[in-house]
C-alpha cells in the first residue's frame, strides 16, 4: 500500500523489478531470465518437433510449424528483400519474429503476467544483433569505400551540403537507427504492461473500497487492454522483424 492518502498501490517503476529466484554462483537469477529462457526452450523445442522428421503430407504441427514460418518468409522477407536477396535470412527472421512475439505474449499468461521485452536489455540485445548484421554486411557488399558511402549516403550531385547530409544519414545510421529499433519495442510493452497493472490493481482497489460500478467499469478496461495488448504484441515481433529485413535490404542494395 502507498503512501499517498488514498492507500492505491499505484504501479511504477517498481513493478518491472524482480527479487532473484535464485544466486548462482553470485549470478542473480530472476522471473525475467526464467522466462526469457522458457521462451528460447518454446521457440527451440516447437520447431524442432515440427521439422525434426518433415513429411511431405504434414502433419498438424508441421502445418501449424510451416505456416508461421511461411507468414515470415512470405510476408516480411521476400516482400522487403526479394526472394533471392531475403531466403538466406529467413532463418533468422523467423527466429526473432516467434522469440520476440512470446516474450510479448507473456503479458497475458497467468502466473507469468510480464513482457520480457519490456527490461530494456532484451531489446538492446536483439537491436544489437540486427546491428551486428547489416553493418558488416554493408562492408561486405560494398568493400570499404562503398560500405560508407552507403551507410552515409555520399551523393556528390548534392553540392557543397553533401557533407551535413553524409554526417546526418552517418549519425542516423550507426547511431539513432539500433537505439530505435530497440527502444520501440520495449517502450511498447513497458506502456502497455502499465497500463494493465494500473486497471488490475484499479479493479481491485476499487472493488475492495466497494466501489462497485466504479470497479466494473475498470474490469472492462482490463479486459480491453488484454485485447488490445495481443494485438500490440504480435505487431511488435512483426515491425521489429520488417525493420530487420528493411536495414538488410539497405546494406545490400546498389549504390547510387
Amino acid at each position: 500500500m502507498s503512501d499517498n492518502g488514498c492507500g492505491f498501490p499505484a504501479p511504477g517503476l517498481h513493478s518491472f523489478l524482480f527479487k532473484p529466484i535464485a544466486t548462482i554462483g553470485g549470478f542473480e537469477f530472476n522471473k525475467v531470465m526464467l522466462l526469457a529462457l522458457i521462451t528460447t526452450l518454446i521457440v527451440v523445442t516447437f520447431f524442432t518437433l515440427a521439422f525434426g522428421k518433415a513429411k511431405v503430407v504434414p502433419g498438424k504441427l508441421q502445418m501449424i510449424g510451416e505456416a508461421g514460418y511461411d507468414f515470415v518468409r512470405r510476408g516480411i522477407v521476400h516482400e522487403t528483400m526479394g526472394k533471392k536477396d531475403g531466403e538466406k535470412y529467413v532463418p533468422l527472421m523467423v527466429s526473432l519474429f516467434f522469440f520476440i512475439w512470446i516474450m510479448n505474449i507473456w503479458s497475458v499468461i497467468p502466473l507469468a503476467q510480464f513482457p520480457v521485452s519490456s527490461i530494456f536489455a532484451y531489446p538492446v540485445v536483439l537491436a544489437a544483433i540486427v546491428y551486428l548484421t547489416w553493418v558488416p554486411l554493408t562492408f561486405k557488399t560494398h568493400g570499404f569505400v562503398g560500405g560508407w558511402k552507403n551507410i552515409t549516403g555520399y551523393d556528390p550531385s548534392l553540392g557543397p551540403i553533401k557533407w551535413l547530409v553524409s554526417f546526418i544519414e552517418l549519425f542516423s545510421n550507426l547511431l539513432v537507427r539500433p537505439f530505435t529499433h530497440a527502444v520501440r519495442l520495449f517502450a511498447n510493452m513497458f506502456a502497455g504492461h502499465l497500463m494493465l497493472v494500473m486497471f488490475t490493481v484499479a479493479s481491485w482497489y476499487l472493488l475492495n473500497s466497494w466501489m462497485i460500478p466504479a470497479a466494473g467499469v475498470s474490469f472492462v478496461m482490463t479486459m480491453v487492454m488484454i485485447l488490445f495488448e495481443l494485438f500490440v504484441q504480435a505487431v511488435q515481433a512483426y515491425v521489429f522483424v520488417l525493420l530487420a529485413c528493411s536495414y538488410l535490404q539497405g546494406a545490400l542494395a546498389k549504390h547510387h
